[in-house]
């Protein structure tokens, strides 16, 4: 797989976020708080949250990845059905390795 270099506009804190979120394996899912932990920051879920609806490159910076501690799926600008698909295919993807 080749390199993509992207040049992305945002505070410190939206760069700390879609970087963590980079970090999520293919077909897995975290929480808002499981990230503001990543970062260093355990009581800025709500934060993470604007930080994750921000992200400018949906799919590339996997956004989709992201529930809430409940379980629900929360929202995605492109539709939680479209959320729901992609972390299936990605599901799907790993099972196949």
């Amino acid at each position: 797989m080749g390199t993509l270099n992207l040049l992305l506009n945002g505070t410190n804190f939206q760069i700390k976020v879609w970087e963590a979120l980079l970090r999520i394996p293919s077909g897995s899912v975290v929480t808002y708080e499981d990230i503001a932990l990543s970062i260093g920051m355990p009581k800025a879920a709500r934060a993470v949250s604007n930080a994750v609806a921000s992200n400018p490159v949906a799919v590339l910076i996997p956004c989709h990845r992201v529930i809430r501690k409940d379980g629900e799926f929360g929202g995605y600008h492109y539709g939680t059905a479209r959320k729901k698909a992609l972390l299936g295919w990605e599901m799907a993807q790993a099972e196949l390795r």
